[in-house]
């Protein structure tokens, strides 16, 4: 009886093991931004329509690997993007090819020897005018540019302009007095 008992507990207690670790690896993937090439989200937009939130960077910016590692880590953050917008990672110096509206957009004079260091601008950072890293390119369905951040960000930064763009309070604030006093009376959530 007393060797049923043990077995019975044994059981038990590697089931809740089990059971904790499963929730912890399903905590841990919702903890991650859903991070889609270029093209991937463009595809997606015309399967269902959301904003684009493309963060351009830099192998070399150190501010861009903090960005990485404390705000699109940040739980808040990794929910509000994964739900309202499609979350792009574009290398601004990379070297890949990229088709956008009929047009293809690479890096011509990439140098493979420069991989983790400065190199020249990928023409798509071109188009966006992306001129300092980290900026973060807000787009609108239709991936049309709506505007950049630049510069580092923590979660509660970053929480205004996400909110702003995907309620589409951008419109409402065209004036610097009317920014000024978006800004006033926002709301923080973000932890």
């Amino acid at each position: 009886m007393k060797r049923i008992l043990l077995i019975i507990i044994i059981t038990l207690t590697a089931y809740a093991f089990t059971t904790e670790s499963s929730a912890d690896k399903g905590q841990a993937e919702a903890t991650e931004i859903n991070w889609l090439t270029f093209e991937e989200a463009i595809a997606a937009q015309k399967k269902n329509p959301k904003k684009i939130m493309m963060d351009a960077y830099t192998s070399w910016c150190g501010p861009c690997k903090l960005l990485d590692k404390k705000t699109f880590k940040n739980a808040d953050v990794v929910k509000y993007v994964n739900k309202n917008y499609y979350a792009v990672k574009f290398n601004a110096e990379g070297n890949e090819t990229i088709n956008f509206k009929g047009k293809k957009y690479s890096n011509p004079r990439y140098n493979p020897a420069k991989a983790n260091q400065r190199n020249s601008s990928h023409q798509l950072a071109g188009f966006y005018r992306v001129n300092a890293y980290p900026t973060i390119l807000f787009l609108d369905e239709k991936a049309n540019y709506l505007a950049p951040v630049k510069g580092y960000k923590t979660p509660q930064q970053l929480e205004l302009y996400l909110k702003l763009f995907a309620t589409n309070d951008y419109k409402k604030v065209a004036t610097a007095e009317a920014w000024t006093q978006y800004q006033k009376e926002f709301q923080y959530t973000f932890k």
